[in-house]
């Protein structure tokens, strides 16, 4: 199979539940490698599976649409046309099975509208003094309950036909600050770091997709974990990590630069794809701009990645909403 070299971004800048004709010219041209949608995409299930068939048709392909739908405060499909689901705390509160039923009903939902990939699990380690706008985000307190949470969560998306993102490597838990806002800064010892934070992305490094943080590790590096080449390497030599790397949101406050700097600094550090979220037209074409093209070593993973999604697994979906309800009363 041949791969597409396709352009290095996923673009989020869609500015509601249908495709502008500018906006279907400007992804016929740039050809991004996919698509990121939020809640001003959705409206009803009808129109949002005409918004991801519309989007694959803008670039003549069978293009990967993402989007963060965690349960609790990161969900971007909502009641009354979908599921407003508990957050991953309290799913890992009520145990494995709650969690593996709670990824795999979501990713029913997903798919049914034509979304294949879902920025999930967050496999960040919880702690004291992790800020809120993470925290109720994470599976649990240690490395091997995250592991292992993050490990059935995956495998609900997969079964339901819906590749996870593991985020946000090599560890957000001990961010501080909110990295929309500020770039939390990390002091810990690399050792420490290694044993703890890195753990649940190495026991999922099998995985074909995941997300950076924007964080800086001061033992390795005055740069962003984004755009740092020695935080990259470590990502992928010390966690083992061997997937597609994307950036969180290129547009959060944690960078500094212009969007296409930004951009250009993710890629060169050995980002696969920069994930551009919120940007009007003309910033989206500056990223894409100095995103470029995938590599041949980003554009196999890539392809690997996308070789994964398969068929969902039909179980009787009534009847697992029954069981879930009944898990998270007790």
């Amino acid at each position: 199979m041949t791969v597409p070299v396709t352009g290095a971004t996923i673009l989020g800048g869609i500015a509601g539940p249908d495709l502008s004709p500018s906006e279907r010219d400007f992804f016929r041209e740039a050809d991004p490698w996919g698509f990121i949608l939020f809640a001003r995409n959705v409206d009803t299930p009808d129109r949002l599976r005409r918004l991801t068939q519309d989007l694959r048709e803008s670039v003549g392909r069978d293009a990967p649409v993402l989007v963060d739908q965690e349960g609790g405060r990161v969900q971007r499909l909502r009641a009354p046309n979908w599921t407003d689901w508990s957050d991953p705390r309290r799913q890992a509160a009520a145990g494995e099975r709650a969690v593996w039923l709670t990824h795999y009903l979501m990713g029913r939902e997903l798919a049914d509208c034509g979304i294949d990939t879902d920025c999930a699990p967050c496999l960040d380690i919880a702690g004291a003094a992790t800020h809120p706008f993470l925290r109720n985000r994470c599976l649990g307190e240690d490395a091997g309950t995250v592991a292992r949470l993050g490990r059935v969560a995956a495998d609900g998306l997969l079964q339901a036909g819906v590749l996870p993102v593991i985020k946000h490597l090599p560890g957000h838990g001990r961010a501080q600050v909110d990295s929309h806002h500020d770039l939390p800064v990390i002091d810990a010892p690399l050792a420490e770091i290694e044993a703890s934070d890195f753990a649940p992305f190495r026991a999922l490094a099998d995985l074909p997709l995941a997300m950076t943080a924007h964080v800086r590790l001061s033992a390795v590096d005055d740069a962003p974990a984004t755009a740092s080449g020695r935080v990259i390497a470590l990502i992928r030599e010390r966690i083992g990590f061997d997937g597609l790397l994307m950036t969180d949101d290129i547009g959060m406050k944690a960078l500094s630069g212009t969007h296409g700097e930004r951009a250009a600094a993710a890629i060169r550090a050995g980002c696969d794809v920069v994930l551009s979220c919120n940007e009007t037209l003309p910033e989206m074409e500056r990223i894409v701009a100095a995103s470029g093209r995938l590599t041949p070593a980003a554009a196999a993973r890539a392809d690997r990645a996308l070789r994964q999604r398969g068929q969902a697994q039909d179980h009787d979906a009534a009847a697992l909403r029954a069981e879930l309800a009944q898990l998270l009363l007790g």
